[in-house]
């Protein structure tokens, strides 16, 4: 039995080495085992890399970066003119595979022949006790994930690394309560999806959606062919999780892609239609807290669905993220004299503490105000920290304090991960951060908002 694995690159040389390093310890017994990596024109010498540590692996790389479908197309296609592998293995470029990963998904398949697909089980790479995922399924009105046994905890695996864990003792069903060995389910993801590889060959490569929704889209197809999709248990691997990213040019691939993904199974015109308008409606919220280029992405992407563009779009955004390590000129522009702090942005874990401290020291001018914790708890550790009041619980009187607020200051400093509307109208620049990136965005526009309210109301009738 010859099993292939097919893993997608790009820009991500030391998470790649690091899955390699963990395939070589995958428990096998009867089969052998290829691997295909296709590099989508890395830049930081992926190609390179692997080619010197490990020779033995078959590298395709593609002149332009085609995406993770245009990848994983390009890997399907080799494999189905080979026609030399039983199973396919689809990897995420930065997962790494616990060592009986693919020998228990092997399993499942060869004892239950109407299975075609068996995914692993994810857990988080920077909480490796915590799952991230146990397969899913899909709300067809609304698009959403639906992430089985989403966030549920294995405590006596914390304090440990990903790679502490790799060799261990991993079978779930002895840790989560009323936890099956494989269980079916709508999707799983392609960080770890194994397929029969007739089956694969027989519904064909995935649609041309670029990036996301792509491996969803290809499990509902394949259970319409009238296959099981299953999630095991007993396979582990750990992704490195998303919920500290915030989403900027991906919005619009993942609003595009859903609608053509419902609409090619099972969603009423009422359904779509009841859909382009909470799209919409998500457009006008971006133009509210000051993110008008990320509004425009969610009208291309109606547009371009009802125009029937797929594939990569040429996204141009007009404000672009930085490294956090960089957010001190932000602190040392004369420019900004007055600056007020949301309670959301967490200074230390955003990692912006130092840049602060030191824009004090140096600019004693720069008046820097904190809005607390709505229980009043003070938490940021700076010189010369002021306060203002806590902001009320009644909307009417929050409102009248933003409104005393408006004019007093030159930025507005607001976690990415929990923004506030009314800040965002203070009369000033404003400071996205999360625990990564900032980008500084001029206040919004208030015809702008008005367009977008109208254009909601307007995509409803």
């Amino acid at each position: 039995m010859n099993i292939l694995i097919i893993i997608v690159t790009w820009n991500k040389k030391k998470y790649v080495l690091d899955l390699l390093k963990s395939i070589t310890t995958l428990e096998h017994s009867n089969y052998s085992i290829d691997i295909l990596v296709i590099d989508n024109a890395s830049e930081d010498k992926t190609a390179e890399a692997i080619v010197a540590n490990y020779p033995q692996v078959n590298l395709i790389c593609n002149p332009e970066n085609i995406g993770g479908t245009g990848g994983f197309n390009t890997g399907l296609k080799w494999a189905f003119a080979k026609d030399d592998y039983k199973y396919l293995w689809l990897l995420d470029n930065d997962v790494l595979v616990h060592e009986q990963a693919l020998i228990e998904l092997v399993n499942v398949l060869e004892k239950n022949p109407d299975i075609a697909i068996a995914g692993s089980t994810m857990l988080q790479l920077d909480y490796p006790w915590r799952v991230n995922e146990m397969g899913a399924f899909i709300d067809r009105v609304t698009g959403k994930l639906i992430l089985n046994r989403h966030l549920e905890t294995i405590p006596t695996w914390q304090g440990y690394s990903a790679s502490e864990l790799l060799n261990q003792k991993a079978d779930l069903t002895k840790h989560l309560t009323y936890c099956q060995p494989y269980m079916d389910v709508e999707y799983v993801a392609a960080a770890s999806l194994l397929i029969n590889a007739k089956v694969a060959k027989q519904a064909g490569i995935w649609r041309d959606y670029f990036i996301h929704f792509d491996d969803v889209e290809w499990c509902l197809r394949i259970a319409d062919m009238g296959y099981r999709v299953v999630v095991s248990a007993k396979s582990l691997i750990w992704h490195l999780s998303a919920i500290a990213k915030i989403p900027t040019w991906i919005l619009y691939y993942d609003n595009r892609n859903v609608l053509d993904l419902l609409k090619n199974h099972g969603a009423t015109k009422r359904d779509l239609k009841k859909l382009q308008g909470y799209i919409l409606k998500k457009a006008a919220y971006y133009h509210i807290i000051g993110k008008p280029d990320l509004a425009q992405l969610h009208y291309d992407a109606v547009d371009d669905f009802n125009n029937k563009y797929y594939g990569k779009k040429d996204i141009k955004l007009t404000h672009n993220y930085q490294n956090n390590n960089e957010i001190s000129q932000i602190f040392m522009d004369t420019k900004f004299k007055r600056i007020i702090v949301s309670w959301p942005v967490n200074i230390h874990a955003m990692g912006i503490q130092e840049a602060i401290v030191k824009s004090q020291i140096k600019r004693p001018e720069l008046q820097i105000d904190w809005i607390p914790l709505p229980d009043g708890e003070i938490l940021p550790k700076v010189p010369r920290a002021r306060f203002v009041r806590p902001m009320p619980k009644s909307i009417f009187k929050r409102l009248l304090n933003y409104w005393r607020l408006r004019g007093n200051y030159d930025l507005v400093i607001q976690s990415d991960y929990q923004p506030s509307l009314f800040l965002s109208w203070l009369k000033a620049d404003l400071l996205f951060v999360n625990d990564e990136t900032f980008c500084l965005r001029p206040q919004p526009k208030f015809n702008n908002v008005l367009i977008a309210i109208w254009r909601y109301f307007k995509g409803k009738l």
